[in-house]
């Protein structure tokens, strides 16, 4: 059986541990991991990694045996009808959906939770006191902490390669009085890797160095049972190492924030990764006088270098290299973007009528949809019945999604190349004129509406420009 992961950007778990988790549920499966597909809501809720599923989907529907799975149910849609409707398409595909969270069927889920929502619209808070309860018994919920699995009765069960590392993390720290950067760049040297068989960075040492999962203590939903499962790290280690990660803590309030304004613009030229601001302050005594004195020194480094121990010292001051992204594209120094010609106003309103249409059709769809399920719950629709249903409002959908995406392409491909120009032109003008006159936000915000990145070399750069 081959499987497929779907992933959306969440408050909860970021990408990188969903991600993690689905290999996780492969490998414990026995599953063949076909492919895994990310989303990151896009323009007016557009999620793209959704319909490259969809036709994933279909190009390997000959070959047969395909599942997907979803971390769990909330991850097809921000609504219930949104899963509903994701759900049922996967499933006009021939292709079933399961939970990674338990392994059930995301269809029997839905189910649950529509009854539940309907009934009294507090499923949250009943879903809560039910993980709760599970927790209080020292259940595992969800991704068990590096260093365990889930055993028998759902216990926490040590891995004992994981649990070597774990225990060497803390000795590191603990015994040999190594800082969490000089720690990363150990394990890494020692090509010790994490679950994922990735590097280990500040804030996964970090993490582990903070779990309290790791004296015995199972830690979830506000619930804290002690003595839950076997300990790799005692209590009175535990305890120091919060000590000593609390003293190297700066004081509340002792820290201020000092903006750079190529964040998340600056890449290294090396290694891709983003060039991160660094602020360093500097004291020394002037031997003439004994004078003390202080100095601020501000720079891009490359976060590989910064977080990880990786790459080589690239670093480029602050102001010196700002003015120089700045000369470069007044200098017209810089990689045009690609640009698709437009064909006028009246194409770009016809197709936003077309756009407009085929949203309010996917809506009635929709309702459709919510009233089969309230049928479902209700005992008025068997089973069967609303698969069939859900199937042939799906299809239905799907034709509607494959129409509206290509009118949306269409749509942005109206804007002229003229127009992009005259835009950019105004936006360089403001650049090489009103600098001086900008405020921070003012610059930064006026360089990202031209830049989409400038990557960094220690000789010189290239800037990139926006679509």
């Amino acid at each position: 059986m081959r499987a497929i992961g779907y992933f959306r950007e969440t408050r909860g778990d970021s990408l990188a541990e969903q991600s993690r988790s689905f290999l996780e549920f492969c490998q414990s499966n026995g599953y063949e991991a076909a492919a895994a597909f990310l989303d990151v809501p896009g323009p007016q809720g557009e999620l793209p990694g959704f319909g490259q599923l969809v036709e994933f989907v279909r190009q390997q529907a000959s070959r047969g045996f395909l599942l997907v799975a979803v971390p769990n149910i909330d991850s097809l849609g921000d609504a219930l009808t949104e899963v509903a409707r994701r759900y049922f398409q996967l499933a006009s595909l021939g292709v079933p959906t399961v939970s990674i969270e338990n392994g059930d069927d995301v269809g029997a889920l839905l189910l649950e939770r529509w009854a539940g929502q309907r009934s009294n619209g507090r499923l949250g808070e009943r879903v809560k006191a039910a993980m709760r309860r599970k927790a209080v018994k020292g259940e595992a919920l969800g991704r068990p902490p590096y260093g365990y699995r889930v055993g028998p009765k759902r216990r926490l069960v040590v891995v004992p390669e994981e649990g070597s590392v774990v225990r060497y993390i803390f000795r590191l720290y603990l015994k040999d009085g190594l800082g969490i950067r000089r720690i990363a760049r150990r394990v890494n040297q020692e090509e010790l890797r994490t679950r994922r068989n990735g590097l280990w960075s500040m804030v996964t040492v970090r993490d582990i160095l903070r779990n309290r999962a790791y004296v015995g203590t199972y830690t979830r939903f506000g619930v804290r049972v002690p003595a839950s499962h076997a300990p790799l790290i005692s209590q009175d280690d535990f305890r120091l190492v919060q000590e000593r990660l609390d003293q190297r803590r700066p004081a509340a309030g002792a820290r201020q924030s000092s903006p750079f304004l190529l964040s998340g613009l600056a890449y290294c030229g090396y290694c891709g990764n983003k060039m991160i601001g660094v602020t360093r302050k500097q004291k020394w005594q002037r031997r003439s006088d004994g004078a003390q004195r202080t100095a601020q020194y501000r720079y891009y480094q490359c976060e590989s270098r910064t977080n990880r121990s990786l790459c080589d010292y690239h670093t480029r001051r602050a102001e010196a290299l700002e003015e120089e992204v700045r000369q470069a594209l007044l200098n017209g120094e810089s990689t045009p973007a690609l640009s698709h010609a437009g064909d006028g106003a009246a194409v770009l309103a016809e197709m936003e009528g077309q756009i407009r249409r085929l949203r309010d059709k996917s809506r009635r769809l929709d309702r459709r949809l919510e009233q089969f399920l309230d049928g479902a719950v209700a005992g008025r629709i068997n089973g069967e019945r609303l698969r069939g249903l859900g199937l042939s409002l799906a299809a239905q959908q799907l034709e509607i999604e494959q129409s509206l995406a290509e009118s949306q392409n269409l749509a942005r491909q109206q804007a002229t190349e003229a127009e992009r120009r005259r835009q950019r032109e105004g936006l360089l003008t403001r650049l090489g004129d009103e600098w001086g006159r900008l405020a921070f936000g003012q610059r930064q915000d006026l360089l990202r509406d031209i830049l989409d990145r400038v990557v960094v070399r220690d000789d010189g750069i290239e800037t990139r420009l926006r679509p």
